[in-house]
This record gives C-alpha cells, structure tokens and sequence, in this order.
C-alpha cells in the first residue's frame, strides 16, 4: 500500500457543544459534523432528524415532457424499450422503470448492451435491433446524454426517444422528446447528485402524479442498492433513499433481494449500507464485467424464488471468476512495472496488455493506486485495433482534464475526476502516454489524502461512542464512516490472525491503559514496526460482537511512526521519483538525493543487523536519524545495493545477500547517473 498524507479535519469543538446543548443533539455526533461542514442548525436537523422531502419530480427540466409522451405510449399501447447500462446503477434503473412501466399496463421491454461487444450507452446495431421488434419508443436510463449521433439515427427511424441520466452533458443536447437530467444547465430542480437510479425513480414518481412516497415504497431496496452502487453523494435526497433502502431490503420479499443477501453472507442477519457497497453492488456489477448484465437484471425482476436461487449463485460465479480475472492481471501489471523504470517512476502509470478483460481494467487501476499512489491507467488491447482503457486517480489529478488536454489522440473518452474510461488507436498508446505524463509534470505534487475525523483518545472508545457513529449512517460518498488518528501510542506486540494469518492483531499502550486493533489484509510478516515503536494509528471503530458478547472493535486503516513528517516525505518522494524516472536534476537536488558510502554503510548496517527487514525507506530514514526527508536518499541506496547484488528485495522484504565477492558503490549505475564518488 502507498503512504498517504494524514489530513485532520478542522472543527469548532465549543460550537458544536453549544448546539448540541441547545437543540439536544448527541454531541460527539455534532463534532463530527461540525468537522464536515455541516455546522448550522438547519443542515444538522435535516441530517440528523431525517428531515429532508423528496422534492417534486417536476421541477426536473423537461420531466412534463417525458411524462406526456410515455403517457401517450402507454395509452397508445405503443411498444416501450427501457435502456439501460450493465452497471450496478444501470441495472437498478431498468429494473425498477421496466418494473414500473409493467405494472401501469405498458407494453414494455428492455434492453442492456454488452460491456465488451457493444460499450456504453446508445449504438446503432441496437436501436436497429429494437426497431426490428416493432419498438415505437426508446427511455434510456443512466446513459444517453452524450449519445448525439445514436440520438439523431433514433429519430431518423422514426422512433421516440426520451432520454433519462446523471452524467454531466457536453456541449451538443442530444435530440429526442425529452432530455432528463438534473445537470443541464438550465436545470433549476433543487438536488443535482441524484444516481441514474434516482432519476428513473423521479420519473416513476412523475408518472405516478409526483407521488415519490408511493414510487419508494415499493422500490426503496432496488434504488437504494443502484444509489449506494454508483458511489453518489450520501446527502440530502440520497441520504433519504439508502436510509429508506437498506431498511427495505433487510425487510424485502422480493425473490432476487433475498437471494443476493443469502449468496453474501447476510441471510439471517441485517446488511448495511457498506454492505451494500462491497457485497451486493460487486455481484451485480460482476453480471456485466463477465458475461451480460441481462443475468442481474432478471434476478431483480423475477418472482420465483427457485429462479432468484439460480440466478444468484451464478452471479457469485461471475464474482468469483472476475476476481481471479483481475488477480491475474494486476500481478502481470505489477510485473511489468516493477521490471521498467520509465513505466514505475512516470508521474501518472499508463499500462497495456493483449486480451486483457476489459471488464475488470477499472478495478485493475483500483488496485495500482493502492500500490502505488499515483494515478493509473490500464489499457486492454485486442485484434481490433482500437483498445480500451480505464483509469484512476487521486486528489489533485483530474483525470477527466488530463484526458481532455490528450483528446488529440484519442478516439472517446469520458468520465469523472477520479474514474474515467477511454479507447484510443494501438499506434497512439505510446504518444497519449507521453502527453499524459508531459502533462502531469507540469501540475503541482499531488500524493494520496487520508482524511481524518479528529484525534481520539484511545480510553474514550466505548459503546457511547459507537452509538454517536450510528447517528450519521448510512455512510457513503461524502459521508464516509469516520476515521480517528490514535496518536503516540506505543506498540507492545503483533499477533497473526486467522488460519492463515493473512491478519493481525496489534496490542497497544499509551497512559497506562492497553488496547487492542485489528488490521485486516496485513500478516505479521509484512507489518514493518517493532515492539517499542511508537507510532500514530489511523482507524475505524464499530460493534465487535464476538459469543453473544457486544463490544467496541477497533480497525486499523494506516500506520506510520509518530515522528514522520508528510509534507518532507511527500517533497523527498518527489525527488526519488524524478531522479530515477530520468528527470533533469539541479546541483542542489542531485547534491541532495546522492547518498555518500558513509550514508550507503548505515543504511546497509540497518538491514543485516535485522537479517530481514520490510522496514520501508521512511522508517528506515527516521530511525537513523536523517528524517522523513531522506527517504529519498535511502531510496537510492537501497536500489543502487539490489542491482550490485548485495541486497534482495522481494515483495518489500530486505535482506542481505549473502554475496561473499567485494563490490565497489562506485559500479553501480544508479549512483553514477547521480554523480556518487567514492
């Protein structure tokens, strides 16, 4: 995992006492929405008094115009096909305006197009299809306002359209009946962030005479899974439909809901919202990555629950088979990575492969990010000769302005500031990977964010507590599960976790008083601090029930020892990167990055007396004594004693050699390039 830069929350400790005194509010639960900006009485009553209308669907830009033309196919008995997109949004969205659309005696069909033969949104082939089978009007759902070409070819066959989406509109409206989306610029309805979902269920409600309660009453588990899916703000209108949802579904009847539950584990016990998030959305995205996401769609239409049974142990089929899919290309990825230097140290990785499943690449650049805390884009390339990519970032790298200073040498592109997708010509992948990372190197530094909440003290965590955190779920985009620095605590012990101790358990003391944390995904033998360390925790905190007993369980999300310093770091990874991606390099930076032999001795000294060491260059840097800033210098010798054959890096472990022939620093060809004399 990448270090990240620890970022605390500003709040108004005596502010949020007063109101919560005043208007008898929990006060910790203030605090922390104090430190999100919700810091007047108005904002935290609607937030925490649920307090928030639906707001009337008609105040949505031409939502009258797509009410009287499906009203009129309806009446007319005109053939209607929903179309929708293979995304867990998408399939939400057909599902519950198909549904609506039946249930109010339409003559109505559906239609997704494939992930990796068709791609997203409106195509010719099939419109061409649905006008074959007698469709008179065409309703997309989550997609469709960048369809400008496919919007005229509709209109050319003679065939309604009315377009219904959430995606930021180009420049050209697409031409049809009615264009549905809450981010036109003439728009005036008052909540923007609505899922593709939310505005099929806007419409449902419209058709349904503006009436949202009885629209969410019946489909409140269906919008909720698709709204939590698609990653929207967990605000306002959202924060209504996954409180409404998550309690719809842990009380649904429908076939398709109670199979998917059972299939994650959750058959006799309540889901989540972050449950939702990480079990249910993966299955049904699974649908579309790997095979059709028709399969998803009809375990949410169906009624029989041997079919919902069926249905969904192939979509945990499909999930299983797209993360042994995505396993496999992220360790050739990383392989590939770690054996070019141009490739590992550019500012932004862009990385290609033949046949690589284009359904997983996305959660592929996920995983790289991770790895490697910079913006990732992975590109799979097929007989085509037009491969598709998809990407990924971090804080101050919008990957949607990136790609539009590259548009010259792509074919599409689209997307959001953090996830993107684009397909660009097998011949250009080398230019547009130049002109991304000529454009990167001239922004600022950006590096990964960890937001932090506050600072807690490690005594104050108890079931209170947990009771104050329940008071603003759901959590989600924007209104993340909190995450609390526990700083200068002292590491007393490790211990693995699990039959395969793919986890552990830290034991800490600060003050006297001892407590425990539990870091899943991390194994003792990766953990890089030591007894006696003290470091700073980044953590979670939630119900640990464990033989019937309920108590507060803590959860570690990051390390790093009490002494580092971010901003050094930050500026010396900068360094590193420039210095061995082949940058030019002032006296004054190459004086700084070059370590001398008595540098190189200590840092060398460091790992044989440990014998194996996955201390990272940080710790190592800071417990020498030379500071977070010179981590870049310890970088260097640390790669300059792998490639002379003293030192053996394998996955982040150190470790002497063993090379008994004498070796002179000067040989090496990474401290040459810097200038290393002896």
């Amino acid at each position: 995992m990448s270090r990240k830069y620890w970022r605390f929350s500003s709040y108004d400790k005596k502010q949020s006492a007063e109101l919560a005194y005043t208007y008898g509010y929990d006060e910790f639960a203030v605090l922390l929405l104090n430190s999100r900006g919700v810091d007047n009485p108005e904002d935290i009553a609607e937030f925490l008094d649920g307090d928030t209308e639906f707001s009337s669907p008609f105040l949505i830009k031409d939502m009258d115009k797509a009410v009287n033309r499906i009203k009129r196919a309806v009446d007319a008995q005109e053939k209607i096909a929903v179309y929708g997109d293979y995304d867990a949004d998408g399939v939400t969205a057909t599902a519950l305006l198909y549904s609506y659309l039946e249930t109010i005696g339409a003559d109505v069909t559906y239609y997704i197009p494939s992930r990796i033969e068709e791609g997203y949104g409106l195509n010719k082939d099939a419109v061409d299809k649905l006008c074959g089978e007698g469709v008179q009007l065409i309703i997309t759902v989550d997609n469709g306002i960048n369809s400008v070409s496919e919007a005229e070819y509709i209109n050319s066959r003679g065939v309604g359209l009315v377009i219904t989406d959430h995606h930021r509109p180009g420049k050209v409206m697409p031409l049809a009946e009615a264009v549905v989306n809450p981010h036109r610029e003439d728009d005036t309805s008052p909540f923007k962030d609505l899922a593709g979902v939310g505005v099929a269920f806007k419409l449902a409600a419209a058709l349904e005479d503006g009436d949202c309660e009885t629209i969410i009453d019946s489909y409140a588990d269906i919008i909720a899974i698709g709204t939590i899916a698609d990653i929207v703000p967990m605000k306002g209108e959202n924060r209504m439909i996954a409180v409404r949802g998550v309690e719809a579904v842990n009380n649904s009847d429908r076939p398709g809901i109670i199979a998917l539950k059972s299939g994650a584990g959750y058959k006799d016990r309540d889901i989540t919202a972050s449950g939702l998030a990480f079990s249910i959305a993966p299955r049904i995205n699974a649908a579309g990555r790997i095979e059709s996401a028709v399969t998803a769609l009809r375990l949410l239409l169906t009624e029989d629950i041997d079919e919902a049974v069926s249905l969904a142990e192939k979509l945990d089929g499909f999930n299983a088979l797209r993360q042994e899919t995505e396993a496999g290309i992220v360790d050739e990825v990383i392989e590939r990575i770690e054996n070019d230097e141009k490739l590992k140290y550019s500012r932004v990785i862009v990385a290609e492969g033949e046949n690589w499943h284009a359904g997983v690449i996305g959660i592929v650049a996920s995983k790289l990010v991770d790895r490697y805390g910079k913006p990732a884009m992975v590109i799979a390339k097929d007989s085509s000769g037009e491969a598709k990519g998809s990407c990924r970032s971090i804080d101050g790298f919008s990957l949607f302005d990136a790609l539009s200073a590259s548009s010259d040498v792509l074919e599409r592109f689209g997307g959001h500031t953090l996830a993107a997708g684009f397909s660009v010509k097998d011949e250009n992948i080398d230019l547009f990977r130049n002109k991304i990372n000529e454009y990167a190197d001239k922004l600022p530094v950006f590096y990964p964010v960890l937001n932090l909440d506050c600072r807690l003290n490690p005594a104050s965590i108890n079931m209170d507590l947990i009771d104050s955190l329940t008071l603003l779920e759901p959590f989600g985009a924007e209104n993340p599960q909190p995450v609390f620095g526990l700083c200068k605590v002292t590491l007393c012990s490790v211990k693995p976790l699990g039959a395969a101790g793919k986890h552990i358990k830290l034991c800490f003391e600060k003050g006297g008083a001892q407590f425990s944390a539990v870091y899943f995904g991390m194994s003792a033998d990766a953990f890089p601090y030591e007894a006696g360390d003290v470091i700073d925790i980044a953590v979670t905190v939630d119900k640990n029930e464990f033989r019937g007993e309920i108590k507060a369980g803590i959860y570690v999300k990051d390390v790093k020892l009490s002494s580092f310093d971010d901003d050094k770091y930050f500026a010396s990874e900068a360094l590193y990167e420039k210095a061995r991606g082949g940058g030019i390099l002032s006296e004054k930076e190459r004086a700084f990055v070059c370590p001398d032999r008595a540098f190189c001795a200590s840092v060398f000294r460091f790992i044989k007396k440990r014998g194996s060491c996955c201390a990272d260059a940080e710790i190592i840097s800071v417990k020498l004594g030379f500071g977070s800033e010179r981590t870049c210098r310890v970088r260097i010798a640390l790669d300059a004693f792998c490639e002379l054959g003293l030192i053996n890096c394998n996955n982040g472990v150190y470790k002497v050699s063993g090379n008994s022939e004498k070796v002179s620093l000067g040989s090496s060809v990474i401290l040459k390039n810097l200038g290393y004399r002896e």
